[in-house]
């Protein structure tokens, strides 16, 4: 069980690219010594942009994290090579979908954020049907982890990761995002905000329930 996460932001300094690509793959081998870090991805999100997605049994768990080596090291040493201070949203886990046992997980290349607010009025009816998506996700095989989040400042949002691309797609196909998308109208406040991320390096702890 899962109930917090943490969102960051990163912006690379121009020409630093390829070191902070392999400063965040150097960081899972510091989240394997956090016991209470459940599951943890390193992302691209585009040319400059990068991020870390990760999730904790509880806020207890997220502030050592947050107290951590690895968050020392970004703060530290990683700081020059970003171009401005790491973006950091707290988010609330509404539901997800974790692996059963991480040494039995294929490598994840592949990801998906969704970001969206609902309309006002309407925010229980998105929680809801965020929770009610967690069944059709869990019949996806090719989807390794699934998490629907209520994000900072009243947003709400998905977070998936897949062994690759061909997985991706069929997620897209499937019945989540349609349903998304039929209900767009009725209960969001606009068009969801997508973006297609390549996971640089993840880790599941072992006996992921």
């Amino acid at each position: 069980m899962v109930t917090t996460g943490l969102l960051v932001r990163l912006e690379a300094q121009h020409g630093r690219e390829r070191e902070l690509e392999e400063f965040l793959r150097s960081a899972q081998g510091l989240v394997a010594q956090e016991p209470a870090t459940t599951a943890w991805f390193a992302l691209r999100f585009g040319r400059l942009e990068y991020g870390i997605f990760d999730v904790f049994p509880d806020e207890a768990g997220r502030q050592a994290h947050l107290d951590g080596a690895v968050a020392a090291q970004l703060m530290g040493p990683g700081r020059q090579l970003l171009a401005r201070d790491p973006q950091i949203q707290r988010v609330a886990l509404i539901a997800h979908k974790l692996p059963q046992a991480a040494d039995a997980v294929l490598p994840v290349t592949r990801g998906l954020l969704l970001t969206f607010k609902a309309k006002q009025g309407h925010e229980a009816h998105v929680e809801r049907f965020l929770r009610d998506a967690q069944d059709l996700v869990e019949r996806e095989p090719g989807t390794t982890a699934w998490f629907a989040l209520h994000l900072e400042h009243g947003e709400h949002g998905i977070f998936d990761v897949f062994p690759d691309n061909m997985a991706r797609l069929s997620h897209l196909s499937g019945q989540v995002p349609r349903e998304l998308a039929k209900h767009a109208l009725s209960l969001l406040g606009g068009v969801p905000d997508m973006d297609m991320l390549q996971v640089l390096a993840a880790r599941f702890a072992p006996r992921v329930a």
